[in-house]
């Protein structure tokens, strides 16, 4: 348990696109505003800005220069967070539990249209094998994942594809959504255009552009200025170790940052005790080893799960109601989407995608070929 708190007082996100109609600047701007206005706060009020960006998926060096003025960040205590939102997050909340800040605003964006993400991967590889041959990326890497998985424990495409029916579907009452699909069905998924067998247009994310915004506040600040705080429980983070390296039929890196979360947050049974999850399934069959990772079922049953409906929006735990990152994925923003997502759950803020009664959620954020990183957050309303 965390002697301090922290709150989420305030959030935003873009309505996340496949070819925004404005500049990087333009959209972060909107999101850094509109969560400064939700929490109360004027950018005078703003102890530190945290930005999570990656110069690769910019493309262009330095890539948050532009973007300091936009978010409120000139003459501010200022830190860049290489990739995912979920980890910025992660480090303004150190910030304020050290005691030298009171207000954080965390932002991340990524605009996928300005350079193809999958071929930016290559260059997470290891350069002097896997990236001479050209045989890998996270395209054909996760491929190589699903198969592992899915004739190890018995699991089929079918079951996988019914992860992308459930988010596609789910995603058609999210106006933030990039891809809404409403009435999908399993053989639209499974007829799908085929990229590296088993993977297929629609059970992998889209290329997306999009932007999120969080305030974080210490509890004096928080039950000062919001009258619904969202107070972070628990978080745990995890880098597993590279490709070739580690078993590629779980995801032990999840397990490792959801334990410490758990334990952080006084949780034993994941899946009675939370009431709704949002996690980073890049890949549908990412979201079936995300269920074992978190315990939401036993090693390998990960499809037995999707076929009972458990996390179905009706379901005992669902996951995903905002539709996922199946449905929009702006790489350095997506985990902070998870977060703002769930904490629009818990505020019973989600609208046409609410679950009834969440008082309690996971967000999670991943980063890396195969979910190589990965970050756990339990969130809660006032006890």
């Amino acid at each position: 348990m965390m002697r301090e708190k922290v709150a989420i007082i305030g959030y935003a996100q873009s309505f996340h696109q496949a070819n925004m109609p404005m500049t990087r600047e333009d959209m972060v701007f909107e999101v850094a505003k509109e969560a400064a206005e939700m929490a109360g706060i004027g950018r005078e009020d703003i102890d530190t800005v945290i930005n999570a960006t990656n110069d690769y998926y910019e493309g262009r060096t330095i890539s948050e220069l532009f973007l300091t003025m936009p978010i409120g960040a000139y003459l501010k205590d200022y830190t860049k967070v290489e990739m995912d939102g979920a980890n910025a997050l992660f480090y303004g909340m150190l910030k304020i539990l050290s005691g030298t800040h009171d207000i954080a605003l965390i932002v991340a964006n990524t605009q996928g249209s300005t350079f193809n993400p999958h071929q930016i991967s290559v260059y997470t590889l290891d350069p002097t094998f896997d990236r001479q041959i050209g045989v890998l990326n996270d395209i054909s890497a996760a491929a190589i994942q699903a198969r592992i998985y899915m004739n190890k424990y018995g699991v089929s495409e079918d079951e996988a594809a019914i992860v992308s029916v459930k988010n596609l579907s789910n995603a058609a009452k999210n106006p933030h959504a990039h891809r809404r699909m409403p009435g999908i069905s399993l053989e639209e998924v499974l007829n799908s255009k085929l990229y590296c067998d088993p993977i297929r247009e629609l059970t992998m994310s889209p290329i997306s552009d999009g932007a999120a915004a969080v305030v974080l506040a210490s509890e004096r600040k928080a039950r000062e200025l919001s009258d619904c705080p969202v107070w972070i429980k628990g978080v745990g983070s995890c880098q597993d170790s590279y490709l070739r390296d580690r078993k590629l039929y779980k995801l032990e890196g999840l397990e490792i940052a959801a334990r410490k979360a758990y334990q952080m947050a006084g949780i034993k049974n994941p899946f009675a005790e939370l009431d709704v999850a949002e996690v980073s399934e890049r890949y549908a069959h990412e979201e079936l080893m995300i269920y074992e990772a978190l315990g939401f079922c036993e090693e390998g049953r990960g499809g037995t799960l999707i076929d009972s409906c458990a996390t179905f929006n009706d379901g005992q735990l669902p996951v995903n109601p905002s539709g996922g990152a199946l449905s929009a994925d702006p790489i350095s923003a997506t985990g902070l989407i998870r977060i703002v997502e769930a904490t629009m759950q818990i505020r019973g803020e989600a609208g046409a995608h609410q679950v009834s009664g969440a008082w309690r959620a996971l967000a999670h954020g991943q980063t890396g070929i195969c979910a190589q990183q990965n970050i756990v957050f339990i969130l809660g309303g006032e006890e």
